[in-house]
């Protein structure tokens, strides 16, 4: 999926001020209100933005403590596995990686010996060989896409830039 210049400053625009509504967007950028819309719902059905909802904070709902836990699965019982960390709510991700294990997921936890009881019930899991587990000591670049938003913008603008080697229409 293309993402254009005018797509970049949307973007940019709904990581900046989430709360800002669509007939304001629209005033800002200089565009009529159904072009904005139409860019919007093109945006979601293409998958670049997946979700408006608050960000949340582990933290202040608790659980301060944040972990990587690798888990070697089984041969054949990756899915089931899946599954069933999809039943822990300390869990709040989950990824099939390659490397030194099958499964990387981010742990959230109370305190260090609610980070071992929920590693505990990981190990018990049918299919689970071993796990690993790496403490974050303390976060150095927040969850951010605005930097990658950015690039993909000048990336646009250098296609669609005369001489660029890009195709006009």
């Amino acid at each position: 999926m293309a993402v254009d210049a005018l797509d970049t400053r949307i973007l940019r625009l709904l990581i900046e001020q989430p709360r800002t509504s669509v007939r304001e967007y629209a005033r800002i950028l200089g565009v009529a209100r159904g072009t904005l819309q139409a860019r919007l719902d093109r945006l979601e059905r293409d998958g670049v933005i997946t979700g408006t909802g608050p960000v949340l904070s582990p933290a202040a709902l608790g659980h301060p403590v944040l972990a990587f836990v690798h888990l070697e699965v089984t041969q054949g019982h990756l899915v089931e596995v899946g599954d069933a960390l999809a039943a822990v709510p300390e869990i709040i991700e989950a990824f099939s990686t390659t490397g030194g294990g099958d499964l990387l997921t981010r742990v959230v936890a109370r305190d260090n010996g609610h980070l071992e009881d929920v590693i505990q019930q990981l190990i018990q899991l049918p299919g689970v060989v071993r796990t690993r587990t790496d403490v974050a000591l303390r976060e150095r670049v927040a969850h951010r896409v605005l930097p990658l938003v950015e690039a993909v913008g000048r990336a646009a603008g250098d296609r669609d830039r005369p001489g660029s080697g890009a195709v006009q229409a």
